[in-house]
C-alpha cells in the first residue's frame, strides 16, 4: 500500500512540474511577443488567437483592446459582394468535365485525387473531385444533442470521402446543432439565415455549380423562396464577420477574382475550404495548425494562393479550427488538431461528402 502511495505522489509531482513548466514557457513566450522585437510575430499571434473559440483572452495579455482592434483591422479583408456567374463553369452532359479539363490529370476509381500541399506555417491536403454531382451535404438530421465524427458521417451517407461542413454549436464538443442554414437534396433541413450576422450559404445548385451566397437581410421565408428559385440542392452556412468577437471569413475567389486583403487577411489556423474549377471539378482543402506538427496554420492569403494554384473560379472558406478534417476510404487524411481527437474529428452535424464511383 505504501509503495502504491509513493508512486501516486511521484506521478502527481511530475504532473505538477509539467504544468508549471508549460505555464512558465507560455508566460515567457507571451512576454517575448508583447515586448518584441518582431511586430509581425505579434500581429500574427493576435490575429491567430482571436479566431479561436476559447483562447481569445490570451490576446489581452499581450495587447490592449484598442491595439487588438487595430491589429485585426490591419489584417482584414475587403467586402466582396460579387454574385457567382454560373456561365463560367462549363461541364459536359455527364457533369464531369468541361473544355478546360486537363486530360493528363489522373483520378482513381472514385474520380478522386489527393495531393499534399506545404506552406511556411502549415501542411495541407487537397482533394480534387472530378464529378461535382458526387459532392453533397451529409448530416445527422434529424438534429440531436450530439453530432458524429466525420468518418461516421461519411459512412452513414453512403459516401467514400468528405470534409467537415458548416457552422455549428461547438461548445462542449456536442456538435449536434447546425447554425444558419442546411439544404440536403433540395430540402431545407435547417432554416435560420438571420440568426447570426454575416452568414453566407455555400453549396451546389441543381446544375452542380458551387454557389457562394450572402444571406444578409434574408429571413426564413426569403431563404425558402431563394432555394426554390435558384435550385439549390445541397448547402451549409458559414460566417463572414471581421470583428474581434468572431473574425470569420467566407468568400476567397468569386468569378476568378481574388478577394482583396490587408496584410495576410487573417491569422494562421487550421482551415477547411471548398472551390470549383472552370471544368466543374470540386476542390476540397484541409490544413493543419495550432501547433500540430509545429505548424500555426494557414492564413486567408494562403488559402487564396492555393485555390488560385489549383484553378479555382470560385472558392470559399468554411468552418475550420479544431473541426478541420478530411476522410477518404474510412481513413483520416487530415484529423482534428485537438489533442484528445488527434486521430479523429470533433463531433459534427454536417459535412460535405463525396459519393464513390466514376
Amino acid at each position: 500500500m505504501k509503495k502504491v502511495s509513493t508512486i501516486v505522489v511521484r506521478v502527481l509531482i511530475v504532473l505538477l512540474v509539467t504544468i508549471v513548466v508549460v505555464l512558465g514557457t507560455l508566460f515567457l513566450s507571451l512576454v517575448k511577443i508583447k515586448n518584441g522585437p518582431s511586430e509581425s510575430a505579434k500581429n500574427l499571434f493576435i490575429t491567430t488567437i482571436m479566431e479561436t473559440g476559447q483562447l481569445k483572452f490570451l490576446a489581452s495579455l499581450v495587447c490592449t483592446d484598442e491595439e487588438i482592434q487595430e491589429i485585426v483591422g490591419s489584417n482584414a479583408m475587403q467586402a466582396m459582394d460579387a454574385t457567382v456567374d454560373t456561365s463560367l463553369i462549363t461541364m459536359n452532359e455527364s457533369g464531369t468535365e468541361g473544355e478546360s479539363f486537363d486530360v493528363a490529370e489522373e483520378f482513381d476509381e472514385n474520380g478522386i485525387r489527393i495531393e499534399e500541399v506545404s506552406g511556411r506555417t502549415f501542411f495541407a491536403k487537397m482533394m480534387i473531385v472530378k464529378d461535382p454531382s458526387k459532392v453533397s451535404v451529409g448530416s445527422i438530421y434529424p438534429w440531436a444533442d450530439y453530432g458524429k465524427e466525420l468518418d461516421k458521417l461519411v459512412a452513414e451517407s453512403g459516401a467514400v470521402a468528405g470534409v467537415n461542413g458548416g457552422l455549428y454549436v461547438s461548445s462542449g464538443n456536442s456538435g449536434g446543432s447546425p447554425l444558419g442554414v442546411v439544404v440536403q437534396n433540395g430540402e431545407i433541413t435547417y432554416n435560420s439565415p438571420n440568426s447570426i450576422n454575416g452568414l453566407y450559404m455555400i453549396g451546389f445548385d441543381n446544375n452542380n455549380i458551387l454557389i457562394i451566397k450572402d444571406l444578409n437581410g434574408m429571413n426564413s421565408n426569403d431563404f425558402s423562396n431563394y432555394v426554390a428559385e435558384a435550385g439549390i440542392r445541397d448547402a451549409v452556412a458559414f460566417q463572414d464577420e471581421a470583428s474581434d468577437a468572431d473574425n470569420h471569413f467566407v468568400p476567397l475567389i468569386i468569378n476568378g477574382e481574388a478577394r482583396e486583403l490587408a496584410g495576410q487577411g487573417s491569422g494562421a489556423n487550421p482551415r477547411t475550404a471548398i472551390g470549383q474549377r472552370a471544368d466543374g471539378a470540386v476542390l476540397l482543402l484541409v490544413t493543419d495548425g495550432r501547433g500540430y506538427a509545429g505548424h500555426l496554420g494557414a492564413t486567408a492569403s494562403d488559402l487564396i494562393s492555393i485555390m488560385q494554384q489549383y484553378g479555382a473560379v470560385n472558392a470559399a472558406n468554411i468552418d475550420g479550427g479544431s473541426s478541420s478534417s478530411m476522410v477518404y476510404n474510412g481513413e483520416y487524411e487530415m484529423c482534428s488538431v485537438t489533442f484528445y481527437y488527434q486521430n479523429s474529428s470533433w463531433r459534427l452535424p454536417t459535412a460535405f461528402v463525396v459519393k464513390g464511383g466514376n
